[in-house]
């Protein structure tokens, strides 16, 4: 590849993941949250009640973002903590019945984004693309057995649960031939 490859390949994913986060803020705005926001509520959702703990990794955010994130909720009336039933040490966070209720909402919302973000594309079809698009972020997993000697392999945040399993279930596409 040379560079003015690489950088028109650069700056096409660097543009792709400003504007959808952009467009992500948008979205979610009248809901009062944001992005990293959602991550939580939706896991909340799929999973159940969760310790914080639980929650940053589920996530990929460092605990001290899910304990700001938590305590936001929280105060907007859409997760309640409670103590553990089984470690007196550990506290639970789960929907409350207003997060519960603003689920669909939100679920509808989310959907919006992603319709808006492949509103005109029309080269592959959507799970092609989603594989597609996979690939890529597996691709940029600096974690993902990288040489010692790989200048750039600096740790990167954890992909939320859902994505990192469906990632991890696909060949490295540097490793195909």
């Amino acid at each position: 590849m040379n560079f003015e490859q690489a950088d028109a390949l650069n700056e096409v994913i660097r543009a792709v993941g400003i504007r959808h986060r952009a467009l992500s803020i948008a979205a979610l705005a009248p809901f009062g949250i944001h992005p990293g926001h959602k991550l939580v509520l939706f896991e909340l959702d799929t999973a159940g009640p969760r310790t914080q703990a639980q929650l940053a990794a589920a996530t990929g955010f460092e605990p001290p973002t899910i304990t700001l994130s938590v305590r936001q909720l929280e105060d907007a009336g859409l997760v309640a903590r409670r103590p553990s039933p089984t470690d007196r040490r550990a506290t639970l966070v789960e929907l409350s019945d207003k997060g519960r209720t603003l689920l669909p909402e939100l679920k509808a919302a989310w959907c919006r984004v992603a319709e808006q973000a492949i509103a005109s594309f029309t080269a592959i079809p959507l799970d092609q693309l989603t594989d597609t698009l996979a690939d890529l972020a597996a691709s940029l997993d600096t974690s993902r057995d990288r040489a010692a000697s790989d200048p750039f392999n600096e740790p990167v945040p954890a992909l939320p649960r859902d994505i990192a399993r469906s990632i991890r279930q696909r060949p490295n596409p540097v490793e195909r031939s």
